[in-house]
């Protein structure tokens, strides 16, 4: 096990959504506009810098919420949050504080990364295979801070990358490890989570899933088989390892599951320009961060942040 500080991957969107439903919208600027969701993201993310004590951090971003190879391969994917105007369906308080949040990050110094055609889950796994690929003494544990189970398909325990899951809040995240994946979802790794996901399907993001398979049944034909491709190899050669019912819905659903996993799986490979990715100790626009401050109240949030900042250097 390294001893090194990890490196903390922030689901950007997750939290700063979670922060606009969570934090009052009575939280608002001298001006009355609401700044609820950019307070809350800084004081989620201080107190995780504070927790965590990451020694690069990343705010993980969204160039496209719905990249169009995902699309082409499944039409439903992500259909049910299309806007009018063929963007993501998000409150109208809630659009007009990215661009606050994106000033006050660079203000910061904080590394804002994403990929053109591309989802942060996929900058966030493409990040993760880096950091995977190095050699073991250079290698650092792998945080990433997510409400999104989707990204349970990246824990490692070898590398190793966890997940800080915030569905019950930062207060109470729950790390998941393959010994919790195994405890709550009868799979021994992500990557079967993974396979799971593609099996089971998922109606928040539109995958169908197999019909008539769901969680613990996949789950179980995954703890005879081990992989997705062998337990499909099963059902097509009649092995009677796999239920008859099971056979017949795994092979009627064989169209989508020949495109799903690629839908699944997030990218390892994703065009993720280089940055710097350590914790600034300083703000890299102190007169920027001061006036963005000023003129939006941030001035208690975007303090923590530095201080907890500061306590790392």
């Amino acid at each position: 096990m390294t001893d090194r500080r990890p490196l903390l991957l922030l689901d950007t969107a997750s939290l700063y959504f979670r922060a606009f439903f969570g934090v009052p919208d009575s939280v608002r600027a001298p001006d009355g506009t609401p700044v609820n969701a950019v307070r809350g993201l800084l004081d989620m993310t201080a107190r995780l810098v504070q927790a965590r004590r990451p020694e690069r951090l990343v705010a993980c971003w969204d160039d496209d919420w719905r990249p169009e190879f995902r699309v082409a391969a499944i039409p439903s994917y992500k259909e049910h949050r299309l806007a009018a105007d063929g963007g993501e369906e998000v409150p109208a308080a809630l659009t007009a504080q990215i661009p606050l949040i994106v000033e006050v990050l660079a203000a910061l110094g904080v590394a804002r990364v994403g990929a053109p055609g591309y989802e942060a889950d996929d900058v966030i796994g493409t990040l993760t295979a880096r950091e995977a690929a190095r050699p073991a003494g250079e290698r650092a544990p792998v945080e990433v801070v997510t409400g999104d189970r989707d990204l349970f398909q990246l824990v490692d325990d070898d590398v190793p990358v966890r997940v800080l899951y915030t569905a019950r809040g930062l207060r109470d995240l729950d790390v998941v490890d393959q010994a919790r994946l195994a405890e709550r979802y009868g799979v021994p790794t992500g990557r079967a989570y993974g396979d799971m996901s593609v099996l089971r399907g998922d109606s928040s993001d539109g995958l169908p899933g197999v019909p008539g398979i769901g969680e613990k049944g996949a789950a179980a034909l995954l703890a005879r088989h081990g992989t997705l491709e062998a337990v499909l190899a099963a059902a097509e050669t009649e092995d009677a390892s796999v239920p008859r019912a099971q056979r017949r819905r795994l092979l009627d659903a064989a169209d989508y599951l020949a495109v799903a996993p690629a839908v699944v799986r997030v990218a390892p490979d994703a065009p993720v320009a280089e940055a710097d990715h350590a914790v600034p100790s300083t703000p890299a626009d102190p007169e920027r961060l001061v006036a963005l401050s000023e003129r939006w109240g941030l001035g208690s949030s975007v303090a923590r942040l530095v201080d907890a900042f500061t306590a790392l250097a």
